[in-house]
């Protein structure tokens, strides 16, 4: 176990470091969305492109892997929406908590720690849990989340923005770029290769940070929320949700996937598992901010499985991992 924490205590201390900037003053608020866009838009899809370019083609289209996952993670919806709503959450809200319930930090946090852990064949599973997460599960949780207004067309309508959102988002594009170097086996020229080798490399460190920064953004902001006091009810069952009940459920469906014959190579099955285990991912505060729901929830949902995750993550990697 202290092995264990010695590689992931760095990933969450840097978290805890954009926390205290942006609580103490030292990083402005206003400067957090330009971070975010340097790792969104530049570094981040720098380093899935470097792991998609290096990972053998087959790893990246494992359909044990994908349909598995995806499976758990539309089980998870309809769970965590079944248990929140309420006459206080309602359906917008609901699916927004539904999304961070199932969709961990893989981009962010996952793919960088789950490499340092188990290697670099670790990024294969994980790249597929996120284009799962990112196509469908988020396309899936926005469209419902217009269940409380205008019905059918608003649901409909609400799937062609989920849709056209995935389409300017450049992490997928980037992992198709990786994916399609790999099938062809081709390599950027010299200057280009180290040019996305240095933002690649930037991407994890500013990544974690940033996360810090957001949540503690987030909290800050908390007293401006529109919806009333914030009760330990309404984020506390989601945080658990996410933390136990996904990777449980990742466990026991991969379990059960092998032994119905569905072919997933044990370390993609571990790694599934830890991605499940790994906390919120910190940018569905964003989208709950533009979608009208009570972003005020949804961070301290994050917050929540961020700071306790240090504990549940290591744990489950402790146990997993061979």
């Amino acid at each position: 176990m202290i092995e264990v924490l010695h590689i992931t205590f760095p990933f969450f201390a840097l978290v805890l470091c954009g926390y205290a900037a942006a609580r103490k003053g030292l990083l402005p608020l206003e400067a957090i969305p330009g971070l975010n866009g340097f790792v969104l838009f530049f570094a981040l899809p720098c380093m899935l492109f470097r792991f998609g370019a290096s990972t053998p083609i087959a790893q990246l289209l494992d359909a044990g892997v994908f349909f598995t996952y995806l499976v758990c993670a539309l089980i998870m919806v309809a769970f965590t929406i079944a248990v929140s709503l309420s006459a206080r959450i309602r359906w917008n809200d609901a699916s927004l908590g539904a999304l961070v319930a199932a969709f961990p930090n893989t981009g962010f946090m996952g793919v960088p720690l789950l490499v340092a852990l188990l290697g670099a064949t670790a990024a294969g599973p994980a790249i597929v849990t996120i284009v799962v997460d990112m196509v469908i599960t988020s396309s899936l949780c926005v469209a419902l989340s217009r269940m409380d207004t205008a019905g059918e067309h608003g649901v409909a309508g609400a799937a062609r923005k989920a849709l056209a959102g995935v389409v300017r988002n450049p992490m997928p594009w980037s992992i198709l770029l990786g994916a399609a170097c790999s099938f062809w086996r081709l390599e950027p020229i010299g200057p280009v290769a180290k040019t996305v080798g240095l933002l690649a490399d930037a991407a994890s460190p500013v990544a974690l940070f940033t996360i810090g920064a957001v949540l503690a953004r987030s909290q800050m902001l908390a007293h401006e929320r529109p919806h009333g006091p914030l009760r330990a009810g309404d984020y506390l069952p989601v945080a658990l949700i996410k933390l136990l009940v996904h990777p449980l459920l990742v466990f026991l469906a991969t379990v059960a996937a092998v032994q119905w014959g569905v072919k997933i190579d044990p370390l993609a099955a571990t790694v599934m598992v830890l991605v499940a285990a790994l906390p919120s991912a910190s940018n569905v505060s964003l989208l709950a901010e533009r979608l009208g729901a009570d972003n005020g929830r949804i961070a301290r949902i994050i917050l929540v499985t961020t700071a306790v995750a240090f504990l549940t993550f290591s744990g489950a990697v402790a146990l997993l991992k061979p």
